[in-house]
């Protein structure tokens, strides 16, 4: 079976103490990889990005209500493309990041498309939505727009997250599992 190309990143030792040397981080990685957006979990939220000519812009930036990417509160993010994500995490005090590289046709499952939170859509701005979920009011803003919300279907779902499972074999039983999941893309799909 063939595998991906898994590798550790090497992160600036100014991480701890400058915050512009986390987006500038993330910018490099973008361009050197041709990743298009960033999936990040920090304490106070979630955060969408996208990659504009390796500019990076967040949700945050376009919705003063939502998370910030801030490396205090930071605990993950992903930062994928169609060949390749990138992700960093932190350990303790230490920060950790690999990329996970289709290399060699690798052996895999068809793309997952998991259904993401989002009923309706609340704004458009700056290439983002902001989207609402249910009468919880749970809301983010993914990095589209122009998607496919149906109002007619009650609680219709249209973003999907594109997952990428790879395969491994047991040489010793013939079983094989999932040994490793990256993110791919995210779009909207039409009711139907």
């Amino acid at each position: 079976m063939k595998n991906p190309l898994i590798e550790n990143i090497k992160i600036p030792e100014s991480f701890d103490t400058d915050a512009l040397a986390l987006k500038e981080w993330m910018q490099e990685q973008s361009k050197n990889h041709q990743l298009n957006y960033l999936f990040a979990h920090a304490e106070d939220g979630v955060i969408w990005g996208k990659f504009d000519k390796n500019n990076l812009t967040t949700s945050g930036d376009i919705f003063n209500q939502l998370a910030k990417l801030q490396l205090h509160s930071l605990q993950q993010c992903r930062i994928f493309g169609e060949r390749c994500e990138v992700m960093l995490w932190k350990v303790g005090k230490i920060w950790k990041s690999r990329s996970i590289t289709d290399a060699n046709n690798p052996d895999c499952l068809s793309d997952e498309h998991q259904i993401l939170w989002g009923t309706k859509p609340e704004q458009e701005k700056d290439g983002f939505t902001l989207v609402a979920d249910g009468q919880e009011g749970l809301r983010h803003a993914v990095p589209l727009v122009n998607i496919p919300f149906n109002q007619s279907k009650n609680l219709y779902r249209p973003l999907r997250l594109i997952v990428r499972h790879y395969l491994e074999e047991d040489k010793d039983t013939g079983i094989v599992r999932i040994y490793l999941s990256r993110l791919v893309n995210l779009n909207g799909i039409e009711a139907k």
